[in-house]
């Protein structure tokens, strides 16, 4: 191999290396975005016709034969 191929090769190692990963933004857009759907998560399950769903689904497996 040439000099100058080796050159180009460890400098792309080097490259990949060091954008590997999130920073601290990602990190903490990521976050946000994941608590969000977790308030949206919760309200529609804590709504009025899914918790009667969910109370139905719960009578229903406790209430059934074996």
């Amino acid at each position: 191999m040439n000099e100058k191929a080796e050159k180009v090769r460890a400098w792309l190692r080097g490259r990949r290396c060091r954008d590997s990963g999130m920073v601290t933004s990602e990190y903490a857009m990521g976050i946000l975005a994941a608590v969000g759907f977790a308030l949206l998560l919760y309200e529609v399950v804590t709504s009025g016709q899914v918790r009667a769903e969910l109370q139905d689904m719960v009578k229903r497996a406790l209430s059934a034969r074996m």
